[in-house]
């Protein structure tokens, strides 16, 4: 099992995007090239080996993130792959000698999991099959050459588990779905104990003592009430799970499975959900957690976890930092910092030989003392509901009547956090203010706020995002003549939304892999999460008896009402938005004389992933806004 489990987070993608202008905002900042902003990291995603001795990071070779080994103490580094047309994005340790990744065909999201040794000799592509999707379950770190995966090999809707061997690829299904898990859990022995039964709208968690034993039902739940396990406990009795039951917000608790209670609440936030959880294997106990606030807490109730945080805190005291990894033993410790303003660094303190290095800053060509600050805001909704976001203003302009990015969320089942985002960052440094807002239905905030997103696509949560504009413009900082709206996936859905729905109110807009149609959205949901088809048609909509609604919600029926330049960037592989609808709408606004670029790149799915794709969709967006706010 991992050390570190998220624990709040549904399927949602990463957010891109760029901009900008010079015009008349008499910035006292240099502009920084686009390039700095969005090129790959220097180094980033480091991970330590079992013992400590080895670390593996990811690092550009021919404009693409390959696996790099270096061992600790030694001054050069090994790469141990050689991908030239798509980037590693995803890599674990299996075992001592042995790491493997995940990769995928030009954003098809159909990932293969490739193994290979950490000298890079015995490559093998461990699921060589097409259009199957991998997840893997559990590392089994107390088996060397097998873990758990679960894969939609017999049949493309569901997900059976199988043991998988890393070295030769060899397999063994030890769990046949029989149509309606969504999900499998292990034991601390690697054991498929515990599952996710599910309708669609209602679902069951699963428990059996034994492999060879059926399942049984322990509590069956709607799909609006959270328990989510996260591990057994170490004595494989209990589960340690993400819990609202009979509260707003969610908890962690302890959770017995035999008699479907919970057993003791470990930690709950009366305002925010439980984000994150942290295990120690070598003391068999929960150490720590985090809550997102407005920035995000780590809680630690865990004695010698305390020391640790303590210890390496002394070492960097000025900085925010989090612990990453740590080897078998929580003697090597790997560690990030963080800000708003920088991508952050990475150190290795080795604490019995009190050795202490740093290994690498993420982004070195970007100066933290050129970085815009992020600010956490709230307002008021027009029906009363408190919004909170982030606003970041450009650095040395007088914050009076400025050019605004409005930048909604994805999902829209996240959160915005606090943190160095260099999208954001590359607005200010044009000089935009970015204002950044979780509307309704974000998550984090508990039940009551996710639920107050439903059926809300274009309507409550896109008034959420207009009152933020308005409140801006109140509060002086915004000048109501030069706002443009940007977002990606469901925030592009939301650029356009906007267009549509206030035509007055954005001088221009940039949909970033958008949404245009939802009845297609909804009708082309992927077969592994067909299953949740029913309860999508209560979170967003049920396209016969809300017909109106979603009608009135998709921006592809209302190009009529569109008034300003529009920006559109769409990956061909996209498996979320349908590419001929957007060639459509694209077509129809052409038609109606709207300004329109439109910018698709054939070698992409659902955002561009590859540098040159991004430098190059950022340089046009700059070019886009240069032309339109003034």
């Amino acid at each position: 099992m991992k050390k570190t489990i998220i624990i709040c987070g549904m399927v949602i993608l990463f957010l891109l995007l760029n901009s900008c202008e010079k015009c008349d905002k008499t910035s006292t900042t240099e502009l920084i090239p686009i390039e700095d902003f969005f090129r790959n990291p220097e180094k980033s995603s480091f991970q330590l080996s079992f013992s400590g001795n080895y670390i593996a990071f990811l690092q550009p070779w021919q404009g693409r993130m390959n696996i790099y080994v270096q061992e600790i103490g030694q001054k050069e580094a090994i790469r141990i792959t050689d991908l030239q047309t798509s980037d590693i994005n995803k890599y674990f340790w299996v075992s001592e000698n042995r790491l493997i990744y995940l990769q995928d065909k030009d954003g098809d999201e159909n990932y293969h999991l490739i193994a290979i040794n950490r000298d890079g000799t015995n490559k093998t592509d461990l699921t060589p099959f097409d259009s199957v999707n991998t997840n893997v379950i559990d590392l089994l770190n107390d088996v060397t050459d097998q873990i758990l995966v679960e894969m939609n090999l017999r049949d493309k809707r569901i997900h059976d588990v199988y043991k998988l061997n890393i070295e030769n690829g060899k397999y063994e299904m030890v769990a046949r779905n029989p149509g309606n898990i969504s999900r499998w859990f292990a034991d601390w022995e690697g054991k498929i104990r515990l599952a996710v039964m599910t309708d669609g709208v209602n679902s069951s968690l699963l428990y059996r003592q034994k492999e060879d034993q059926d399942f049984e039902t322990v509590i069956t739940l709607s799909y609006k009430e959270t328990l989510h396990p996260i591990s057994f406990t170490f004595d494989n009795r209990y589960i340690y799970a993400a819990s609202n039951l009979n509260r707003n917000t969610i908890a962690l608790v302890k959770f017995d499975v035999e008699n479907a209670r919970e057993t003791k609440i470990i930690f709950e936030d009366p305002e925010y959900d439980v984000w994150q959880m942290f295990l120690s294997h070598k003391r068999r106990t929960v150490t720590g957690l985090a809550v997102i606030r407005d920035r995000i807490q780590y809680h630690f109730f865990d004695e010698e976890r305390k020391k640790i945080q303590k210890a390496v805190q002394a070492r960097l005291p000025e900085e925010d930092l989090v612990i990453k990894d740590m080897n078998r033993e929580e003697t090597k410790i790997l560690i990030q910092t963080f800000s708003d303003r920088t991508q952050g660094s990475y150190y290795f303190y080795d604490m019995e030989n009190d050795y202490f290095t740093k290994l690498a800053d993420m982004s070195p060509w970007l100066e933290e003392e050129r970085m815009a600050g992020m600010t956490s805001i709230k307002y008021q909704a027009r029906d009363g509901l408190t919004i909170r976001g982030y606003l970041t203003l450009p650095p040395g302009i007088e914050a009076k009547k400025l050019p605004v990015i409005i930048y909604p969320h994805g999902g829209p089942w996240l959160r915005d956090q606090w943190g160095f985002n260099p999208i954001v960052q590359f607005f200010a440094n044009r000089g935009y203010a970015v204002l950044q807002m979780n509307y309704r239905g974000s998550a984090g905030y508990g039940k009551d706020f996710w639920m107050k997103g439903f059926k809300e696509w274009g309507r409550g949560i896109q008034n959420d995002i207009t009152d933020g504009v308005q409140w801006l413009i109140e509060e002086g900082v915004a000048d109501s003549s030069r706002i443009a709206i940007f977002g990606y996936s469901f925030g592009g859905y939301s650029a356009l939304c906007g267009l549509v729905c206030t035509p007055d109110l954005y001088t221009c807009g940039i949909s970033y892999a958008g949404i245009t149609n939802i009845f297609t959205y909804l009708n082309d949901i992927p077969p592994t999460v067909e299953q949740y088809k029913k309860m999508f048609y209560e979170m967003i909509g049920d396209p016969v008896k809300d017909k109106d609604i979603l009608i009135e919600a998709s921006p592809y029926f209302h190009v009529d009402r569109i008034k300003v330049p529009v920006f559109i960037a769409q990956g061909a592989n996209d498996p979320k938005v349908d590419v001929k609808e957007t060639e459509e709408m694209v077509e129809n606004l052409r038609k109606r004389d709207v300004k329109v670029e439109y910018m698709i790149k054939k070698n992409e799915g659902h955002g561009y992933k590859k540098e040159e794709n991004r430098i190059e969709l950022f340089s046009r967006i700059e070019e886009f806004l240069e032309k339109h706010i003034k």
